[in-house]
């Protein structure tokens, strides 16, 4: 199909052309001295996005998926307790990865589209009064759902509890689109991968983490190799890698690391912010309902969309790629076939939004879903007319 590609799933999101040219430069010498100027400007790019002067920023090849196990092995040991917060299908699958190194996982089982509520962590770390649970598992954006769990809060309540836990954080889905302050709000591990906020091709396993989540590292028994900190970090201070690196995926992240950047941190919160308002208001003004419960929870790197009863959302998503070539994500886990979810993350602008909208209002009238067509571009226009900036002319 002609024209522009449209990749609207909430990650891998599209990887804008800079990144491409950046990557596809001839490959270099990864334990030379140009490697290691540009290991030390990644580390210190990414040291900015995850708002850190205090952490220590580990890069593996790999995947959030990887990142949970590299996280969970390396301060963790078999047998020990974590409280684990599920409100979706990946914090679910987070902590069954701590279960498969034997760690018992205390589930703290969170109706779907809502967040984790910090009141109940901290009524369960006041009754821990032996000290048991040696950590809290946490996503902070729910890719399944679309919800944003507020992790100052989570933090506040575990200092509430005077509890010693360590707060280890997924933010795949938030890192570089909303506000993540890993030294104020005293994240011990906040895992990532690169292909959502920070526009890349997957491939990566990105870790800050913290002195004390250091300390819990030299006791941590599971098993572990590849995953291990402690070789990374030695390798890293000489500006190299106990491994061969994804040197492509490096010279891309520096590119993506630029682009931010020349944005703005602040700047690029606010276009996520601002492109998902639209999106709900189109949403709502479709008739439709967002999954997510709670306005204060909104995600603002993907929008959850609760298909109207008697119809299934995978078979709308297939139609919506076969009548306009638009992806969009399908519901996981116990969600499967009750919703879909538009991504609206990484290099996105106005213009790009307003044809994703179009394209899913043409989907859903065709698909029989009684909708005022143009209703919800309609929304997301006025919103964005009365919130713009006036831009001056090239």
């Amino acid at each position: 199909m002609s024209g522009r590609a449209f990749l609207q799933i909430p990650g891998p999101s599209l990887v804008p052309e800079r990144v491409v040219r950046a990557m596809s430069q001839p490959l270099i010498d990864h334990r030379g001295p140009q490697f290691a100027s540009l290991q030390r400007e990644v580390t210190g790019g990414l040291k900015e996005i995850f708002k850190t002067a205090e952490g220590r920023i580990l890069l593996f090849p790999g995947s959030g998926t990887g990142a949970w196990e590299c996280c969970i092995v390396n301060t963790l040991s078999p047998g020990e307790k974590v409280l684990g917060c599920v409100n979706g299908h990946f914090s679910d699958l987070y902590c069954k990865t701590a279960t498969a190194h034997g760690i018992d996982v205390e589930r703290l089982e969170v109706e779907y589209g809502a967040g984790v509520p910090a009141q109940r962590i901290e009524e369960r770390l006041r009754r821990d009064q032996h000290r048991q649970i040696k950590a809290v598992l946490v996503v902070q954006t729910e890719t399944s759902t679309g919800v944003t769990s507020n992790l100052a809060g989570i933090r506040n309540a575990i200092d509430a509890a005077a509890h010693p836990a360590l707060l280890l954080a997924d933010v795949v889905s938030s890192l570089g689109c909303s506000d993540m302050r890993f030294d104020e709000w005293k994240l011990d591990v906040a895992l990532t991968a690169p292909q959502k906020g920070l526009m890349l091709p997957p491939g990566m396993a990105l870790l800050a983490v913290s002195d004390k989540a250091l300390e819990a590292n030299r006791s941590a028994k599971c098993a572990r190799s590849f995953w291990d900190w402690r070789p990374v970090l030695e390798s890293n201070a000489a500006g190299h890698f106990p491994y061969t690196p994804a040197t492509a995926l490096l010279f891309g992240l520096s590119e993506s690391l630029k682009m931010l950047s020349e944005e703005g941190l602040q700047n690029v919160f606010h276009r996520h912010a601002r492109l998902a308002e639209a999106c709900r208001r189109a949403v709502e003004a479709m008739q439709l309902k967002l999954f997510a419960r709670n306005p204060a929870e909104y995600s603002n790197t993907l929008t959850a969309v609760t298909m109207p009863d008697g119809l299934d959302s995978d078979a709308f998503i297939d139609h919506t790629l076969k009548l306009v070539n638009l992806p969009l994500g399908k519901g996981l886990g116990k969600v499967k076939g009750k919703l879909f979810r538009i991504g609206h993350l990484g290099s996105l602008n106005e213009l790009e939004l307003l044809g994703v909208l179009a394209g899913i209002e043409m989907a859903l009238k065709s698909f029989g879903v009684k909708i005022p067509l143009g209703a919800g571009l309609a929304a997301a226009q006025t919103y964005l007319l009365e919130t713009a900036e006036t831009r001056s002319p090239l």
